[in-house]
Formats: structure tokens, C-alpha cells, sequence
């Protein structure tokens, strides 16, 4: 395959859309992908702070709380990034509506894996 030699300024316009030969190709972007710090990012305050503390001290509850607001802030900017994104233009409004649907499913299934395995019976995912 032959590589045509074109001049910067020729290749971009003020969009950020390369064009060639007249023709405007889209870029690929893939700025939904950085929801996947937000799925990595969630669990480990709740994790922490189950790790640190013994449910019989009074510390406790106020640790497990901050934990808690933390992991809401983190799942609540996994739903506001896609908007702001959308809003300013970086990806379409359904590429938003499919990645929120997205956050729905992989939150409800990280709520739904410490719920069954949060408690400490015999059937613990802490065994592992």
C-alpha cells in the first residue's frame, strides 16, 4: 500500500475532522472508554474501609459512611462524564445514551456482588 505525502494544513480542518481529497473522514474517539477508571475505582473505597475498621468500634459507622459518599461521588461522575462529553461535542448523544446504559448494568452488578458476598457467613468472597 502506497502512503500519500499531504501537508498538515491540508489534512485538518478547524473541526479536528481529517480531510482528504475533499472528503472529510471522522476520526475514531474513544473518550466513553474512560468510564473504565470509574468501574475499577468504585469498590476499593468500600473495600477499604471493610478491611480497616471492626463493626464493634464506634469509628466504624463514620468510616464506613465516608466510604459510602466516596463510592456514590465516583458513581455519580461515571453518569456525569458521558453527559459533559456529549454536551460538548466529543461524542454523539446515543454513544452517551449506550454508555449510560452500560453504567447501569456494571453498577447494578458490582451492588449486586457485595450484597450476595458482603456478608461474613460461610459463603464469603473474603475466603478467596
Amino acid at each position: 500500500m502506497k502512503w500519500l505525502a499531504v501537508s498538515e494544513e491540508s489534512r485538518r480542518d478547524l473541526d479536528g475532522h481529517t480531510r482528504f481529497a475533499g472528503v472529510c473522514i471522522r476520526e475514531r474517539k474513544y473518550w466513553p472508554l474512560f468510564v473504565l477508571f470509574f468501574y475499577i475505582l468504585s469498590p476499593i473505597p468500600y473495600c477499604i474501609a471493610r478491611r480497616l475498621v471492626d463493626d464493634t468500634d464506634a469509628m466504624s459507622n463514620a468510616c464506613k459512611e465516608l466510604a459510602i459518599f466516596l463510592t456514590t461521588g465516583i458513581v455519580v461522575s461515571a453518569f456525569g462524564l458521558p453527559i459533559v462529553f456529549a454536551r460538548a461535542h466529543l461524542i454523539e448523544w446515543g454513544a452517551c445514551a449506550l454508555v449510560l446504559t452500560g453504567n447501569t448494568v456494571i453498577f447494578a452488578t458490582i451492588l449486586g456482588f457485595f450484597l450476595v458476598f458482603g456478608s461474613n457467613d460461610d459463603f464469603s468472597w473474603q475466603q478467596w
